[in-house]
């Protein structure tokens, strides 16, 4: 008895997502790429592999594929059956790194691009076009483009959109290039086979075997009994194809929110042009970032040639800004050192600016109450050296946190942020200008062991002390010294038994201990008869069977 409509229980509630993915499928990708970088293959082309000891088919192209050949097949068969076969073996790594970059240049149509390794490593593409194909003038349109080009640059493509990724790529790959629309999702899947879901080929062979050859006839069958034998991926993937469990991309580049871009009717060529449309992007940017209070701190210039490959260009700034005029200069530094390297191909469709490392960023204030101490303008010009020259070039001193004169201060990158306050020195400690890489060794004579020194003798020059001043007592860092808080205790060796051989005592280790008299440290400023001054201290104290040993660590205006 059919129950009115109202009376229908509900279907339970999808969790589908709201986005809309676009997937590419270039099932001859390897051979076309090769076609394309070498003009002199022609006619049928294979790439091969060894496996077990043979020669077996890895990757072919659509002219081997109508002539009857098969991946897996022997190297031999397959000559024997086309005598003119161009014959390549497959280089993986090379293959994975030029799809990568293949993928990249994608983003020139969607910010979000990742490459799908879930049945090959090459081959196939997803992008999150969500927001995006009303650039193109819509979805279909949009398909439509992409599929073009790759066709015009040699490629074998099929494609589809979809609201989920499995979606998209079960369409791209077993049906022909289409929109699929959320209501339709379901009856457009129900229609493929059980391959369309990127199962192993045991999950495919398993199934087939039970007569389950489409999605139709799987998705109503109980789902215990499928997660026994198959495992918990088949159930994963039918609900991730279907709606009800969100599958996320990882995107190949990092995720740009805030992005000016320019794409050209003709493409250009010269450094310079690439410049001064950087110039200009990084104008758009720049009012983009002010009218949301915010300042970036890494900027991305993103050139896209029309031969799909992606020419990437990064810079830093030590500060957040959004000032046009010194994004700008920094590319331009930055271009002089790359500009040997420097190579647009066939030409340059589309840059893009993108920026990272955003935060909130006040404005300043500008008028006869401004203040201008010159910080700003001497940070500019750190980033600038810095993009001329290289970030290690331009270095400035960073305070730290201790009281040890070797390791208050070392080198970092101009570009890393100020030391806090709390690690600068007390302004009452006396500091010599100069301070010696390694303290060095100094002779020391004393009119009494714990006095002030009379005289030294460093690098076999002798120095009268006329006057000196201390001492200042530095104590060591327990926590660098290695000692352990406990230490558990020797096993006692039991009596050996009556004609046994007695054992060796357990090895215990010795253990560093913590010994401040033999690192504590007593700083004077002395003066010899010339009016040199010197910064000297002495390591140890003076204890029985010990005597300290004097250095000289810096030296005074």
């Amino acid at each position: 008895m059919d129950l009115p409509h109202a009376m229908r229980p509900a279907a339970p509630m999808s969790l589908r997502p709201t986005r809309r993915f676009l997937s590419l499928f270039l099932p001859h990708w390897p051979t076309d790429y090769l076609k394309r970088a070498d003009p002199t293959l022609s006619g049928p082309l294979v790439l091969y592999e060894r496996i077990k000891g043979g020669l077996r088919l890895a990757a072919m192209d659509i002219e081997a594929g109508r002539a009857g050949l098969r991946l897996g097949q022997n190297l031999a068969d397959a000559r024997a059956m086309l005598p003119d076969l161009s014959v390549r073996e497959i280089d993986r790594p090379m293959l994975e790194a030029a799809f990568a970059d293949f993928a990249d240049w994608h983003s020139n149509a969607s910010p979000l691009v990742a490459v799908l390794g879930d049945v090959a490593r090459f081959g196939d593409l997803v992008l999150d076009i969500t927001g995006v194909a009303h650039l193109f003038g819509g979805e279909r349109a949009m398909l439509i483009t992409l599929l073009t080009r790759l066709r015009a640059l040699g490629y074998t493509v099929a494609g589809a959109i979809a609201p989920t990724i499995g979606a998209a790529w079960a369409v791209s790959h077993f049906a022909r290039s289409q929109v699929v629309q959320e209501e339709a999702l379901s009856a457009a899947l129900d229609a493929l086979p059980v391959g369309a879901l990127r199962l192993s080929p045991e999950q495919i062979a398993g199934l087939t075997q039970m007569g389950l050859t489409s999605l139709a006839q799987l998705r109503p069958r109980d789902r215990k009994p499928l997660q026994a034998r198959f495992g918990i991926s088949l159930l994963t993937r039918l609900d991730q194809a279907y709606g009800m469990l969100e599958e996320r991309m990882t995107p190949r580049l990092p995720i740009a929110e805030r992005y000016a871009e320019r794409r050209f009717p003709e493409p250009i060529g010269l450094l310079d042009d690439v410049l001064m449309t950087a110039q200009d992007l990084a104008v758009q940017l720049g009012h983009q970032l002010q009218a949301e209070g915010l300042g970036a701190q890494t900027f991305h210039l993103f050139l896209y040639r029309v031969d799909h490959k992606v020419m990437a260009l990064s810079v830093n700034s030590a500060r957040l800004t959004r000032d046009p005029a010194h994004i700008a200069k920094l590319f331009a530094h930055r271009a002089e050192r790359l500009s040997g390297e420097y190579d647009a191909g066939f030409g340059i469709d589309m840059i893009r600016l993108a920026v990272s490392s955003v935060g909130e960023l006040d404005g300043t204030q500008l008028g006869a109450f401004a203040t201008d101490d010159g910080a700003a303008d001497l940070i500019q010009l750190q980033d600038r050296m810095s993009s001329r020259l290289g970030t290690m070039a331009v270095l400035r001193t960073q305070f730290v946190a201790t009281h040890i004169p070797e390791r208050a201060a070392r080198l970092v990158p101009a570009m890393v942020h100020a030391a806090t306050p709390a690690n600068q020195p007390g302004p009452s400690l006396q500091r010599p200008l100069r301070l010696l890489p390694v303290p060095e060794p100094i002779a020391i004579n004393a009119e009494v062991p714990d006095g002030l020194p009379a005289s030294m003798i460093w690098r076999r020059v002798s120095y009268r002390i006329t006057k000196a001043a201390g001492p200042e007592r530095l104590g060591a860092e327990w926590w660098r010294s290695g000692q352990r808080l406990q230490l558990a205790p020797p096993e006692i060796p039991r009596p050996p038994k009556p004609g046994e051989k007695p054992k060796a005592p357990p090895y215990v280790p010795q253990l560093e201990r913590f010994n401040p008299s033999a690192v504590t440290r007593d700083y004077y400023v002395a003066e010899d008869a010339m009016g040199r001054r010197f910064w000297i201290y002495r390591e140890g104290l003076y204890v029985p069977d010990a005597s300290p040993v004097w250095y000289l660590h810096g030296l005074f205006a």
